[in-house]
């Protein structure tokens, strides 16, 4: 089996360093990726967009579900149009209807806005009723890949609605497992399902030494931080 692209999503100056030194080939560029991910600030955009490997920003006003109201379109189309101003090669979108399904109006829009950019489906696809009709409705707003864990919590337990998904989607668009990926099942993953790229955070836990910050509430006890080496190690590992 021919080698799988490493997408390696990053909320900080620090890890967009990280991933291009551990031999990442795309960034996911985010604010607050405990959360699931936001839309990251200009000035990461910025400094994303110098990196030699290509940066796809989030584009996500707020946490919390894929609804969006007619003003949180408006703004993002602006940190659409902030993604291109910056230089980056593309954009990662998403919304959905009360019922889960894709928001087809929304997602019109905003890949239209987005023209010239590239496109990526973000995981409100995990929260549809029917895979097929996601799937049919992201290869005909043209996005090149679908970030997905096949609706279940980790792709590796959503692996058997991942290989329908991908069956579906029978090459008009790529289909990249993420969430919980790692160097323990990443493998596994590639080899079942056959595909040509990976999402993963590529993060350890570290431990803040300030007490003083934790006990101010400007940080945690922990967080988590992408790790060059297991950008690298993992990398290392779908190569062959």
């Amino acid at each position: 089996m021919t080698g799988c692209r490493l997408e390696v999503c990053v909320d900080d100056a620090t890890g967009v360093d990280a991933a291009v030194a551990g031999g990442a080939d795309r960034i996911e560029l985010c604010a607050a990726l405990a959360t699931g991910g936001l839309t990251p600030p200009p000035g990461l955009m910025a400094y994303a967009a110098q990196a030699p490997v290509p940066s796809y920003a989030m584009i996500r006003p707020r946490a919390g579900s894929f609804v969006f109201d007619a003003g949180e379109i408006d703004i993002m189309r602006w940190d659409i149009d902030a993604a291109r101003t910056a230089g980056l090669a593309g954009v990662v979108l998403g919304a959905n209807l009360p019922d889960g399904r894709l928001d087809a109006e929304c997602l019109r829009q905003l890949a239209h806005h987005a023209d010239s950019l590239g496109l990526t489906l973000h995981r409100a696809f995990d929260l549809v009723p029917d895979f097929r009709d996601a799937v049919d409705l992201a290869v005909d707003i043209s996005c090149e890949r679908i970030l997905t864990s096949g609706g279940a919590k980790t792709a590796l337990e959503g692996i058997e609605t991942l290989a329908e998904i991908v069956e579906h989607a029978a090459g008009r668009i790529s289909i990249m497992p993420g969430s919980g990926v790692s160097l323990a099942n990443a493998d596994l993953l590639r080899q079942r399902l056959g595909v040509t790229e990976l999402h993963s955070s590529c993060s350890i836990v570290v431990r803040e030494e300030d007490k003083r910050l934790v006990s101010l509430g400007f940080a945690g006890k922990s967080t988590r931080r992408t790790d060059a080496a297991t950008v690298r190690a993992l990398k290392e590992s779908l190569r062959g």
